[in-house]
């Protein structure tokens, strides 16, 4: 398994940590489960950490392997170290006595990596996973900064004329693959990511509050996710203030978790800035609370404790966080956007809405939180939805791609 840019064991709500790092970590997990060994390969980030870990249980490894300097480096400086990152792999290989049947790369970068060793591995099969796409990105950008360059679009090209097999999240991806970069359909696999059920799960909402220090009578919208345009949390603070004109009966509070609100002005992110900023300019400053970071051990609580979770991206392909707010009985409201207007079932498990409508959102948000027998009726809808998604389903049929092209290969 190659997760080149980011290591699945990494705190989420970094700037290049999120749906990718659970993807990698609990599908490792449960291959692990069903008797298949995994070595996860990472670029390390910090001498400080060992570089072989066994935090995946099962006999599985995550290897960091040194490429470039041992420090986070801008993605755009990150492709000319993957030569030293192959050579890393190779050389534990060999000190290992390992040979491996199958290359399972996540991201393009990753799969630039995969197609090396493949070539020296005698053609082992790669089996591909792009998690966001470069040409989608680009579509969605406000900013010249927020562009992908040619650099990461010629690789994306490049992987998949390469990979044996690609793995789409949703219907929605398979056609951003097939429209925007012309690729053979046959190639292409729909597998949606699953949820690790036994983790993720409805929690008594009066204990969740306690856990999380909630007050009794505050009533919490719940933001999870990185701190960047894309993700559209400028809109949902906007929104945040539109619900503040409508008089509730009790006080709403938006909860953003992700990113680090508390760096010194220099260091905080350029969005982090913007968000705070616009939390001054609209005055729900007393509404909207920035938590930083959380661990994966306190997210249900935080899940379970929210009247709503609210994903407004511009993009995804995806949506993880969607997925384990549902698996814990929590109606999202999401942006009809990639795979969140596949995963949400609109006035079933919550609502969609168009991205970039806080006047939508807003009135979806005054309707849910104004019913508790909705919100109770899709809670329970979402958490029995969530179910379908379960680790050990979906890891099967990534199994079953697996025994496929080895056996293609054999």
């Amino acid at each position: 398994m190659l997760s080149y840019h980011t290591c699945p064991l990494a705190t989420l709500g970094g700037k290049d940590t999120g749906g990718m790092n659970v993807y990698v970590r609990d599908l490792t997990r449960e291959l692990g489960r069903l008797g298949i060994h995994v070595d996860v390969f990472t670029r390390s980030q910090d001498e400080h950490v060992p570089h072989v870990l066994h935090d995946l249980g099962f006999g599985n490894r995550v290897v960091h392997v040194p490429a470039g300097p041992e420090v986070p480096i801008p993605k755009s400086e990150l492709a000319g170290y993957i030569p030293q990152f192959v050579d890393g792999i190779c050389q534990f290989a060999k000190d290992k006595g390992i040979k491996y049947d199958l290359i399972h790369s996540h991201y393009w970068m990753s799969g630039l990596a995969a197609e090396s060793l493949s070539d020296i591995w005698s053609g082992i099969p790669i089996l591909q996973m792009f998690h966001t796409l470069g040409e989608m990105k680009n579509r969605v950008a406000r900013r010249e900064a927020d562009r992908e360059g040619s650099y990461r679009l010629d690789g994306e090209r490049r992987v998949i004329a390469r990979a044996d097999r690609i793995i789409a999240a949703t219907p929605a991806e398979q056609a951003q693959l097939e429209w925007l970069y012309k690729t053979n359909a046959l190639k292409v696999k729909i597998i949606p990511p699953g949820v690790d059920t036994s983790h993720f799960y409805p929690i008594p909402a009066d204990e969740a509050r306690q856990f999380i220090g909630l007050a009794p009578d505050d009533r919490m919208i719940l933001f999870v996710g990185r701190i960047e345009p894309l993700k559209g949390v400028a809109t949902l603070i906007q929104a945040v203030a539109c619900l503040a004109l409508k008089n509730l009966k009790e006080p709403v509070r938006l909860a953003v978790i992700g990113g680090d609100p508390e760096a010194v002005a220099d260091e905080m992110s350029d969005e982090m800035v913007r968000l705070q900023r616009l939390c001054d300019e609209l005055t729900v400053g007393k509404m909207v609370v920035f938590l930083g970071k959380r661990g994966q051990d306190t997210l249900p609580y935080y899940y379970s404790a929210a009247e709503v979770v609210v994903m407004p991206s511009h993009y995804e392909s995806f949506g993880m966080v969607a997925l384990e707010a549902m698996a814990c009985g929590t109606p999202v409201i999401a942006s009809q956007v990639g795979g969140l207007a596949f995963l949400v079932q609109d006035g079933v498990t919550g609502y969609t809405v168009p991205a970039e409508d806080q006047i939508a959102l807003c009135e979806k948000l005054t309707g849910l939180l104004g019913q508790e027998s909705l919100r109770q009726e899709m809670g329970r809808n979402a958490a029995e939805y969530a179910q379908k998604y379960d680790w050990e389903k979906i890891a099967q049929l990534i199994v079953g791609v697996y025994t496929e092209l080895i056996g293609n290969a054999g």
